[in-house]
């Protein structure tokens, strides 16, 4: 499974990929919105992991630009806020589900594989 984690959080994704290798899963990190989107031009993902709020491209517009050339990409959305608005709207931009800041990781790894 190939995992793309973006979040201008770099200490949190950064350690998220290390702790993903650990269980076997190839996941790479991006710090912003346009190294996310250079890195999906590049490999494709089974799974992007995208923080909402990011300063430049925001998540919502992230997931809109990766699902346009990688359409069955799946999309965990995070963010430390939950306004419903927000979400809806990153839904219908492709959105396949959504985790709240702090996360625990065996929670994504849930969500990786479908067990929520």
């Amino acid at each position: 499974m190939r995992v793309l984690l973006i979040d201008d959080e770099k200490e949190l994704v950064s350690t998220l990929c290390e702790r993903l290798a650990l269980r076997g899963i190839q996941a790479h990190w991006a710090a912003d919105g346009q190294e996310g989107l250079d890195k999906a031009a590049r490999t494709n993902y089974q799974w992007a992991v995208i923080d909402l709020k990011m300063p430049g491209l925001d998540g919502r517009r992230v997931i809109e630009l990766i699902k346009q050339k990688q359409p069955d990409i799946k999309i965990i959305l995070v963010s430390g806020h939950s306004a419903a608005g927000e979400l809806d709207a990153c839904r219908l931009a492709g959105a396949d589900c959504f985790l709240v800041k702090p996360f625990e990781l065996e929670e994504l790894l849930a969500k990786l594989r479908g067990e929520d």
